[in-house]
């Protein structure tokens, strides 16, 4: 492990937002003037092996089109182009699945875009981790469980691929110390009320075995209907456990709970959402909407393009873009009654809204890590 890596872990924002240290752009963006997204997370598929008792992708579903490697590096070339800072290949698919992808994550570094990934771990191995690792920033494994049985349940997938994506946990970590690379390499849990016997396990799996940067337990996003039946208030009941988890964090692992939104039982302290021009997502399908919590067919109203079909950079600097989003700002929408709760934009909702009422001003300490990932 690097001599820096405690002090650096320490320092980096799980949750929250950085936007207050984005003084210019918000600024131009107060001002009414149109600007680049900051983050996107994108996906370059809609396609999965797992199903995840937690996944948001199966209330997600609109038109599928397919992504070749042609649309995939026009999207990256546009939004190195137009000022975004960092993609993160997480969005509603598993983009590991897509032949190009490996390709995608290099050509992405080459144009100089701060890369990200989240995945399941299924179908990564060893020589894709040499080739992938030295172009992140970071690299998410979702585990869903700490143990066999419960992985399998959380998961939807065969157990022997918990023993599989354990193995590609420790020869990443193997490779990034080895060659001492300065990717992030850390494991998340989605955790529902239900899942609370895997909690502890998993930050035992984690310290004693895996060694990853650090552990994050995380909340369930649920849609405006309920469609995963999450209840909030049970949240409550499992917190002991999360407390618990916490006490495995040593000196070069961490283990972090996203307390603000796990306590707040999904409630939004603000009703405009400003966030989408800041940190906008992308589906699989190639679809540019405002947020993943809005890509079901039903919400075909705030949908604005397809990658598919046309230029990212074209999309946003359309009228149609500009449109749906100052929508979303405007005294005509209320995220508190029309959205699900805890969505991507929430905590960078939040601060821009107390900006908005000048009740918070921008930060003047020195950036935290991995700016380009609000």
């Amino acid at each position: 492990m690097t001599a820096h890596l405690p002090d650096f872990t320490k320092q980096l924002i799980i949750d929250g937002t950085k936007i207050g240290w984005y003084k210019d752009r918000v600024e131009a963006w107060a001002r009414g003037e149109k600007i680049a997204p900051i983050t996107i997370d994108y996906a370059m598929t809609r396609e999965c092996q797992a199903a995840c008792t937690c996944c948001y992708a199966m209330l997600q579903e609109n038109e599928r089109k397919v992504q070749t490697k042609e649309i995939v590096f026009n999207f990256l070339e546009d939004a190195a182009e137009i000022g975004v800072k960092g993609i993160s290949f997480i969005s509603d698919g598993e983009s590991t699945v897509h032949k190009n992808y490996l390709e995608a994550v290099e050509y992405a570094h080459s144009l100089g875009l701060g890369t990200g990934a989240s995945s399941n771990g299924v179908v990564l191995n060893k020589r894709v981790l040499e080739k992938l690792l030295p172009c992140l920033t970071y690299l998410r494994f979702h585990f869903g469980a700490g143990t066999r049985e419960g992985y399998a349940k959380t998961m939807g997938l065969n157990p022997v691929f918990y023993d599989r994506v354990i193995q590609n946990i420790k020869d990443a970590m193997e490779i990034k110390r080895r060659d001492d690379l300065p990717v992030n390499i850390n494991v998340q849990m989605v955790t529902m009320p239900q899942d609370v016997d895997e909690i502890v396990p998993l930050a035992k799996l984690c310290r004693d075995e895996l060694r990853p940067n650090y552990l994050v337990y995380k909340h369930c996003a649920d849609n405006d209907e309920g469609g995963l039946g999450v209840d909030y208030t049970q949240y409550a009941g499992v917190l002991d456990k999360f407390r618990e988890a916490e006490t495995y964090s040593d000196d070069t692992f961490l283990v972090s709970v996203k307390w603000g939104r796990l306590e707040n039982d999904g409630k939004r302290d603000y009703q405009r959402c400003y966030g989408p021009p800041f940190l906008l997502q992308v589906s699989g399908s190639g679809l540019v909407a405002p947020c993943g919590m809005l890509f079901n067919e039903r919400f075909k109203k705030f949908h604005i393009g397809n990658i598919c079909d046309s230029r990212f950079k074209d999309i946003v600097a359309s009228d149609r873009y500009w449109e749906v989003v100052r929508y979303l700002a405007s005294e005509e929408f209320d995220a508190q009654k029309a959205c699900g709760p805890n969505c991507l934009q929430t905590n960078s909702n939040s601060w821009l809204d107390k900006f908005m009422k000048g009740t918070v001003d921008f930060n003047t300490t020195s950036e935290p890590p991995h700016m380009e990932f609000l």
